[in-house]
């Protein structure tokens, strides 16, 4: 019983839930920061809606992306990339995994309705969701399969790094002002930096499972220069974001993470990649980056 559950927990891939949770509680702080507003009922409400739909998109993704996931444990998965394995192992069945994609939507569907006519949080709440769902659920799903048309990156920019913060802060206040606009480009930025940096270690896998994404598309060469200027507009449009009226101890707290998004854009352009070993930290480098950028401020409005 107690193995099952963990094989579930790591089909999930939790650890990776805290790129989406993140943002979402940072738009909630900032909602609280600049209007005083914050519902703890609505913000437990969303947070479990915002989790159930990431467990309904990765529980579908992993179903999709079975082949390809497949091909990357044949030609060498990394700690980033390659899915759980857990549907390949065969310790749980492919077609569960679609059918408990299906089972977390439906009481993500019910929080909506009930955020949106029971707490009167906007018009926008339920299509917000809705975007959501639908950029998730197609991210690896037939026919779109946004991460196999070269597309994926840009979607979970928008999804994580948009999306959820922006979403976040119009659930407490029904409003979108500029300052979440801001604050959303690093965030989409660097988790577009997540995504296309963890394509490199798949390469072989995706090309052989024709995920066309932009690394299969147009090469390791270009996409680490894309890569590096990528890292450039993170840390420019954090610092405007600053600027615009966030806690400046926000930066002094991210300004080492500065330095490890430099580091690894250097390693980047100079083709580093190549090492397996190299190429593995660099991927935990820039989630940090990612991570850091709702955690720095985050500390810097509660503290």
């Amino acid at each position: 019983m107690i193995r099952n559950i963990i094989n579930w927990m790591i089909l999930a891939r939790l650890p990776f839930h805290i790129a989406g949770l993140l943002p979402f509680v940072l738009g909630s702080v900032i909602a609280q920061y600049f209007t005083g507003k914050f519902d703890w009922q609505v913000f437990g409400l969303a947070i479990l809606a915002v989790e159930l739909i990431m467990l309904t998109i990765h529980y579908s993704s992993e179903y999709f992306d079975y082949d390809v996931d497949m091909l990357s444990a044949r030609y060498g998965k990394s700690n980033f990339s390659g899915g759980s394995q857990i549907l390949q192992s065969g310790v749980i069945p492919r077609k569960k995994a679609l059918f408990a994609s299906f089972i977390c939507l439906i009481p993500a569907i019910f929080i909506g309705l009930l955020l949106q006519f029971r707490y009167k949080t906007g018009i926008l709440t339920i299509p917000f969701g809705v975007i959501g769902l639908f950029l998730g659920l197609t991210y690896s799903a037939k026919p779109i399969r946004w991460a196999y048309r070269g597309f994926g990156e840009v979607v979970i920019g928008f999804c994580y790094g948009w999306l959820t913060p922006v979403t976040a802060y119009y659930l407490q206040t029904g409003k979108i002002p500029i300052i979440i606009h801001l604050i959303s480009i690093p965030l989409s930025l660097s988790i577009f930096n997540v995504i296309l940096i963890n394509e490199f270690p798949d390469y072989l896998a995706d090309r052989k499972g024709n995920k066309n994404n932009l690394v299969v598309r147009f090469g390791h060469a270009k996409m680490r220069k894309i890569y590096t200027i990528v890292s450039l507009g993170i840390c420019i449009s954090y610092f405007i974001a600053i600027m615009k009226g966030i806690p400046i101890k926000a930066l002094f707290i991210f300004s080492p993470v500065i330095l490890i998004s430099i580091i690894t854009a250097y390693q980047m352009y100079k083709g580093e990649y190549k090492d397996k070993k190299k190429l593995n930290n660099m991927c935990a480098r820039t989630l940090i980056v990612n991570l850091c950028i709702s955690i720095s401020i985050i500390l810097a409005i509660l503290s």
